[in-house]
């Protein structure tokens, strides 16, 4: 399976922050927003990553990541030149995507859970159909909702209503099978003006190829569109990585332990960063050292 990590858009729900830099290289505690959508993919075992994005922000993801190589994955960039929808990731994507199926995560969701990594690589086995998640929230109205019935099963999907019909919005993570460029192609823009990929999972859905996984209360979904939420996803990481004493989306550490780098590569990763407990958190992970040895 490839991945596609979407990070386009103008990012004006979050201006002045985003008026000359991509919403997805600003912070989110101590690493840049993308690294949490590229720890996703690297956690389902997806080693060939896409970045689309737009064409001014195309060069600071290059900057930042380069092909992939440092941590022993490969990574490719397309542009998108104008936000015309999340479906447009797959027609953008097609030669990338070639024969696979592909997983697309929006470049600005954070997830977090204790048996989330399990999910994602069993997600990834997927090779016919579509998978997506449903997420209990307070107001889904700002997301694709699921209306499900008395046994969670999907009766319809709707994007953005005012009314919903249930409480569970679809976080922007999602897995579907080879057929979905095509799928892509025939797609109507929305009266948003937009490709909407709830109108690719509906064609799903109709055909009873759509998978949904309810995901529990030990599960952390963060959207960081606004600045409250970019705030509150800032504290949250924090708490967390200093209450247990390990990180979230740490990209180096993931790719160490996934056997893709090797030791020395990680040491030499964390040598550039020794200023910062990032840099000796990775020394601390090279070396193995438990939670309690820890300073």
């Amino acid at each position: 399976m490839k991945g596609i990590i979407l990070a386009g858009g103008s990012g004006t729900r979050l201006y002045p922050l985003t008026k000359s830099i991509s919403k997805q290289m600003l912070p989110v505690y101590d690493k840049p927003m993308i690294y949490y959508p590229l720890s996703v993919l690297m956690l389902a075992g997806i080693k060939e990553v896409l970045i689309i994005s737009s064409p001014r922000d195309i060069a600071g993801f290059l900057s930042l990541l380069g092909n992939g190589q440092k941590i022993g994955i490969k990574i490719e960039y397309a542009i998108q030149e104008e936000p015309n929808g999340l479906a447009e990731a797959f027609t953008i994507g097609e030669s990338f995507i070639g024969s696979s199926p592909v997983a697309l995560v929006l470049g600005d969701n954070i997830f977090y859970g204790s048996d989330f990594g399990n999910r994602l690589i069993d997600a990834a086995k997927l090779t016919s159909g579509a998978l997506i998640f449903g997420c209990y929230v307070a107001d889904p109205r700002p997301y694709g909702v699921l209306e499900v019935d008395g046994n969670l099963n999907v009766l319809s999907i709707e994007e953005k209503p005012e009314q919903p019909k249930s409480s569970f919005a679809i976080p922007g993570l999602y897995f579907f099978d080879n057929e979905v460029v095509e799928i892509a192609k025939k797609i109507e823009p929305s009266p948003r003006g937009e490709k909407e990929i709830t109108s690719v999972i509906d064609d799903y859905l109709q055909r009873g190829k759509l998978n949904v996984k309810i995901m529990g209360r030990g599960l952390a979904w963060l959207d960081t569109g606004t600045h409250e939420s970019l705030l509150d996803a800032s504290n949250f990481v924090e708490a967390i990585q200093k209450r247990q004493g390990m990180y979230i989306a740490c990209i180096e550490e993931i790719a160490f332990r996934r056997g893709y780098i090797t030791r020395e590569q990680l040491i030499e990763q964390a040598s550039a960063l020794m200023k910062t407990n990032y840099g000796q958190y990775l020394l601390d992970v090279a070396n193995e050292l438990t939670i309690m040895q820890r300073k």
